[in-house]
């Protein structure tokens, strides 16, 4: 029974606290634009693409380094 007099303020803090952050959030406009942050990573266009090719010829002369080695 006397945990609960340890438990009850702490809980209080804990609930205080993410009041204060939800209400910091909600002033400094975070639920502003839920949808574009999504659709950033759906058309993320102006990154530059791997060159596939040149990569899987450099690992295929590593591979093949290796196995000669393996065999003697």
């Amino acid at each position: 029974m006397a945990i609960l007099y340890i438990l009850i303020p702490i809980a209080l803090v804990f609930v205080c606290l993410a009041i204060t952050v939800f209400l910091w959030a909600v002033k400094t406009n975070q639920f502003d634009d839920l949808e574009r942050r999504g659709y950033d990573i759906l058309f993320d266009d102006d990154l530059e693409k791997p060159q596939h090719s040149s990569q899987t010829s450099s690992k295929k002369a590593v591979l093949s380094s290796n196995s000669s080695h393996d065999r003697t």
